[in-house]
């Protein structure tokens, strides 16, 4: 397919919530794809015994760390891609995920074989021992670490196929090996008797093939495919915000689960039962996001700055709704939800205090992760940075801390979480308001 012109790319006029949706919901499957096959994985190595199940979860923890490196890439890909789509460029719009190739390619190389060296210390780091635990994650940690090149690749192809408003290719592209993988898992455990390494094998099978669909589909838009260095590195800087972003919020978690472990292990086990569900939530809104990088980017690019603005409060819109359906959904799971999760009656009376925070928190994320969407989309994504760093050192650490030195439990720590939002919520309205992040054109 070649360049289009600006006139047949869809601005923000045209953005209904069908065509939002349009973008959306592939998205999200994208999104599931990978924690749903990580679930499929554990299963199936859990009837190893227990050493290989807790070798999974050692592992599996760099591994995710890794993916979330390739996310971060990947945001930084669609909001530049977008802006050159939207201005009727699409040759540059692919160009920059060719870019965003080389800087995957170059930083999977670099995982696969720096765990081939690293794996065993940090295995023994997580694991907390020398014993059988470390040795098999670390042997499973070297094998799945091949699968990084093609993880990060897909990550970037993600990113630009998001920028040309494409979810659908990426929603097969990613779907297929995972499919794949689940079912060839089992198998080398079990028949083929690979085991632990079985799953590791499959684990890179999918990833690797994952890359491949996303580079042959860069191949085939016949751009060319020389490394521009000066494109990596304002790649690089993008990324680079939104990892110290990321970087932010994780400190902000770790530390809550670090107070709340020493409120006992009822409140640990209570906070991380809410926690990954507020995490589901997240990973449901982020879908709308992509959306909004994706529109807001190629309506800038445009330079339709007066259908950015209202895109950007259309999707506030959506994401608030969103917001107060999953709310809705919560409250009713008020006494079921956490049950499914623990019969301990302790954890399940510590879930219940904080509950309402969990509810509460529901809105006013689902505006704030639309509006993240709309200021990356749009390439603010300094402001995003700062904000982050302000939201998390300024509200919800000392909220922490503070929970910890007065005794407050649980319920300090999620009155800390949700200022932390009412900060970032508040100070993205105003950015909003302020019209600082329209910049038309391609930037």
């Amino acid at each position: 397919m070649g360049p289009v012109t600006a006139s047949a790319v869809p601005s923000a006029s045209v953005a209904s919530a069908r065509r939002i949706a349009g973008l959306a919901l592939p998205a999200l499957v994208v999104l599931a794809a990978e924690p749903l096959y990580v679930l499929v994985d554990t299963a199936v190595v859990g009837h190893l015994g227990r050493v290989p199940l807790a070798a999974v979860a050692v592992g599996g923890t760099v591994l995710t760390l890794i993916a979330w490196l390739g996310s971060v890439l990947a945001y930084g890909t669609t909001g530049r891609s977008a802006r050159r789509f939207g201005a009727g460029d699409r040759a540059a719009a692919v160009a920059e995920g060719v870019q965003s190739s080389w800087l995957a390619l170059a930083g999977g190389l670099t995982v696969a074989l720096g765990m081939q060296v690293l794996a065993g210390p940090l295995a023994r780091a997580l694991a907390g021992s020398t014993g059988e635990v470390a040795d098999a994650a670390a042997q499973w940690l070297r094998v799945a670490a091949l699968g990084a090149p093609g993880l990060l690749l897909a990550a970037a192809g993600n990113g630009w196929l998001r920028g040309v408003q494409d979810t659908r290719r990426p929603l097969w592209y990613v779907l297929g090996p995972n499919l794949l993988s689940a079912l060839l898992c089992p198998l080398l455990v079990y028949p083929v008797g690979m085991g632990l390494v079985g799953s590791a094998v499959a684990n890179v099978v999918a990833q690797t093939l994952c890359g491949g669909l996303f580079v042959a589909a860069l191949v085939a838009e016949r751009v060319s495919l020389r490394p521009r260095p000066q494109v990596i590195r304002h790649q690089l800087a993008v990324s680079r915000d939104l990892l110290i972003r990321g970087v932010a919020f994780q400190a902000s978690f770790l530390s809550a689960t670090a107070v709340a472990a020493r409120f006992g292990a009822a409140a640990v086990g209570a906070h991380q039962i809410v926690v990954q569900l507020w995490f589901f939530t997240v990973l449901l809104l982020d879908a709308l996001a992509i959306a909004a990088q994706a529109l807001v980017g190629a309506a800038l690019g445009a330079g339709d700055a007066a259908g950015a603005r209202a895109l950007a409060r259309r999707i506030a819109l959506l994401g608030g709704v969103c917001g107060l359906v999953f709310a809705a959904l919560v409250a009713v799971g008020a006494n079921l939800v956490p049950a499914l999760f623990s019969s301990d009656p302790q954890v399940r009376e510590q879930a219940a205090a904080i509950w309402p925070w969990f509810v509460l928190i529901q809105p006013l994320g689902g505006v704030v992760f639309a509006l993240d969407g709309v200021l990356i989309g749009a390439g603010d994504v300094r402001y995003l940075r700062n904000l982050a760093v302000t939201a998390g050192l300024g509200g919800f650490l000392p909220a922490i801390w503070l929970t910890y030195a007065f005794d407050l439990g649980l319920g300090g720590i999620w009155a800390g979480l949700t200022l932390s939002v009412v900060i970032r919520l508040v100070a993205l309205a105003l950015r909003l308001r302020s019209g600082r992040w329209v910049v038309a054109g391609v930037g």
